[in-house]
């Protein structure tokens, strides 16, 4: 018969109590102190340094290689681009604003060049945020879509006889 040493939960802090699920707890449950707890939950939860330093270097390549992809939208892009720094950073890598800022306006495609062009030569990269430099792209995305949406719906218009303004001013 398997015995189950009794836990004493008012030893350990409530909020990590409250987190822990059944299988961390009989493994904390054989733990002498806080400490050992503490280095068994973070192998367990963030790996090894050998588990930590092969994600670093996936995630940089994976930065390296990182491009927007065909009909992305720059939601998209930010969204990725932000939980592969916000990881990296995670594990100790250091950026600056401007190699951010570089990284975004080099990963997009060709069909952004005169906006990257734009931004680069109006602002300054090295104060610029990732958060000012996707709002400035998402802005020429949007004005984009509506121009296009206009565009589709002057073609559609085009199609329809459109009633002559004496006609309207008889009616």
């Amino acid at each position: 018969m398997l015995r189950v040493r009794k836990l004493n939960m008012a030893a350990w802090p409530k909020t990590l109590a409250s987190t822990l699920n059944l299988d961390e707890v009989f493994r904390l449950s054989q733990c002498a102190s806080k400490k050992k707890m503490w280095d068994i939950l973070e192998v367990t939860h963030e790996g090894t340094i050998n588990v930590k330093c092969a994600r670093k270097k996936a995630l940089i390549q994976e930065y390296e290689l990182f491009r927007m992809q065909q009909g992305e939208t720059i939601a998209d892009v930010q969204k990725w681009f932000t939980h592969i720094v916000n990881h990296l950073i995670g594990l100790g890598k250091v950026f600056d604003k401007e190699e951010l800022n570089i990284k975004i306006l080099k990963c997009l495609d060709r069909s952004w060049q005169p906006n990257v062009t734009f931004i680069s030569e109006t602002r300054n990269l090295t104060t610029l945020t990732t958060a000012t430099c996707f709002g400035k792209l998402r802005e020429h995305e949007l004005e984009m879509n509506i121009l296009k949406e206009h565009k589709n719906g002057d073609t559609k218009a085009k199609g329809l006889p459109r009633k002559s303004t004496a006609q309207n001013e008889n009616s």
